[in-house]
């Protein structure tokens, strides 16, 4: 989940980052054909210059963003018996997953959690947490690494960073497509830019990138399913099950009162939508059915 949040964090700020400064620089003045009407094909690429820059470069610096804002401290040479057995398990699994050897590393946080990311799959980062080691077994943390190494060998990052990219240009053609016709439409410019077109793409922008956070969230869902399985490939379908059950047993959901429990049903709907994992009793059945 980390991972996913780093990156559409990072994405979001270098796609608003982009579009300020083209605006600041008049590049959009030039997507107006005679000065009236939208060039659509003009735009379409400008929407998709941007869309692709900010995902394409939050994947770039994907493993350096990770390591300053988790603070992971990468094992250079294995300084304990953990570190050692970490790396060569990794190593063993790489190869295993025909892959590239990760850099292996370590953040503190006391809530049982891992992560990989990385640009590439023969570069990548795989990095634990301090609460993991402490409270999952060998078997279990074995079976956690090898849903990571799994997600790196199935390209996993690459392929989110190009479906946000597709994302992140529709919002920016339609968000600028609704602020030209309601310039035109409502407020009645008839050459140039209004303040409305600026001041409606702009919340429009932030609307429908919400939305198309859905489209996200649910790929980045599916993948968890094929990570669990390339997880059970490499270390053992009962070894990755008993890894989900630990942290389903870590991230028991506390009962809610039930002056709020109906209430929290049709939140619950809403909120599924924008989960960036599945239920872990969903991946649980999931393996067993296989």
């Amino acid at each position: 989940m980390m991972r996913i949040v780093l990156f559409l964090g990072t994405n979001l700020a270098i796609v608003a980052l982009i579009s300020i400064t083209f605006r600041l620089l008049g590049i959009e003045g030039l997507l107006l054909e005679n000065g009236v009407d939208l060039n659509l094909n003009a735009l379409l690429v400008y929407s998709a210059v941007i869309g692709f820059s900010g995902s394409l470069i939050s994947l770039f610096i994907s493993k350096w963003m990770a390591k300053r804002s988790m603070g992971v401290k990468v094992i250079e040479t294995p300084a304990s018996e953990v570190e050692n057995w970490l790396v060569s398990t990794i190593q063993r699994q790489a190869q295993q997953a025909n892959i590239g050897m990760p850099e292996v590393g370590i953040f503190d946080h006391a809530s049982p959690n891992a992560f990989a990311t990385g640009w590439n799959k023969n570069s990548a980062l795989v990095a634990v947490s301090t609460g993991l080691l402490q409270q999952m077994n060998r078997d279990e943390v074995e079976a956690v690494l090898a849903h990571e190494v799994s997600h790196v060998a199935n390209g996993d990052m690459v392929t989110l960073s190009l479906i946000q990219g597709v994302v992140n240009t529709f919002v920016v053609f339609l968000s600028r497509v609704i602020g030209h016709t309601v310039d035109r439409l409502v407020f009645k410019t008839e050459r140039g830019y209004g303040p409305a077109f600026f001041i409606v793409s702009m919340i429009t922008e932030f609307v429908l990138g919400i939305l198309a956070m859905t489209i996200v969230m649910w790929f980045s869902r599916w993948r968890e399913f094929r990570a669990d399985s390339g997880g059970a490939d490499l270390a053992g379908r009962e070894k990755m099950i008993a890894a989900l059950r630990r942290l389903q047993q870590a991230h028991e959901p506390e009962s809610l009162p039930d002056e709020i429990a109906a209430f929290a049903i049709s939140a619950g709907k809403v909120q599924k939508l924008f989960a960036s994992h599945p239920p872990l009793e969903s991946r649980i059945a999931a393996l067993q059915s296989e």
